[in-house]
């Protein structure tokens, strides 16, 4: 069964250059993985509201930074045990650098792929 990670970055506003930077690297590192399906990485660019969603409107572009800019990957392992040598390896290389971005301590949101 597949395994899955969701993890949400809140990037400090002056940081977002140093980390879109870093971040181009790691990915590089993360698609070496053994086990690794799939990778995303996305920012939160729109939001939306239910006016959007009952019209069904596009989503509205955020227009500024309250607080920090957000960021979410998506990794998914063949296996739990592949994704935990995975994070072995990040925390090894990268981790300590991609904290330095950050306003507070990333999310993490694991479990088994539902869907395929």
């Amino acid at each position: 069964m597949a395994f899955s990670e969701i993890c949400i970055y809140q990037v400090h506003p002056q940081k977002v250059e140093a980390f879109e930077t870093l971040m181009d690297e790691v990915q590089a590192f993360l698609k070496r993985q053994n086990g690794l399906l799939l990778l995303r990485f996305a920012k939160r660019t729109h939001h939306v509201d239910m006016e959007q969603i009952r019209d069904g409107l596009p989503p509205l572009s955020i227009r500024r930074v309250v607080k920090s800019v957000k960021y979410m990957l998506y990794w998914e392992f063949d296996c739990k045990e592949s994704y935990g040598v995975a994070q072995k390896n990040l925390y090894e290389s990268y981790w300590n650098a991609i904290d330095r971005c950050l306003i507070a301590p990333h999310d993490k949101y694991l479990g088994d792929s539902v869907f395929s």
